[in-house]
């Protein structure tokens, strides 16, 4: 994976999070138990860091959510087992839905995928509603094998996903759209 591919996801550098040894820190959140295993350290995520990750040394992740309240992407964290068939139907959907830039990794697990939707900058409040609708209109067509972020029924600093580690398929304003 080269650098620009992580480009592509606008991430906030200026803090990242980092995997830390055990079960982690307990924390409650609307009746349920999460178990907070990174630990978000106020410092750059350089390119030496992202090369660690990389050789699996260490494990880090990036927020979703930027200054301001605001969110670059919407991202469907695919754990199912036909990563082939979600990522076609999840690319009609979103043609049919008007987004063209969007691109999957691959994540630690092998057959798991992180499909990050290119938004642009979106309150937080409207990048919630989008990924719950575009979530439920992908439910139509395939059993629930994924999580969208960002999301309510997680704490807000629970928002954050491991940097992937290579490039499944990216999408960018393809030659087709002019036929729509």
């Amino acid at each position: 994976m080269t650098e620009m591919d992580l480009k592509l996801i606008k991430m906030n550098t200026a803090c990242y999070y980092q995997k830390k040894a055990g079960i982690g820190k307990r924390v409650l959140h609307m009746g349920k138990t999460f178990f907070d295993k990174f630990e978000r350290v106020d410092a750059m995520l350089t390119n030496a860091l992202i090369q660690k990750h990389l050789r699996k040394e260490i494990t880090l992740a990036h927020s979703l959510i930027l200054r301001g309240n605001k969110v670059e992407n919407i991202v469907f964290d695919y754990n199912g087992r036909h990563t082939d068939k979600f990522y076609h139907k999840a690319q009609l959907m979103l043609r049919e839905e008007g987004f063209i830039n969007f691109t999957a990794y691959e994540s630690k697990t092998p057959g798991h995928l992180h499909l990050y939707i290119h938004k642009g900058h979106t309150e937080i409040g409207e990048g919630k509603r989008l990924a719950r609708m575009l979530s439920m209109k992908l439910a139509q067509s395939l059993p629930t094998e994924w999580r969208v972020f960002p999301n309510d029924e997680m704490p807000l600093d629970f928002n954050i996903l491991v940097l992937p580690y290579e490039v499944y398929a990216k999408e960018r304003g393809a030659s087709w759209a002019r036929h729509l």
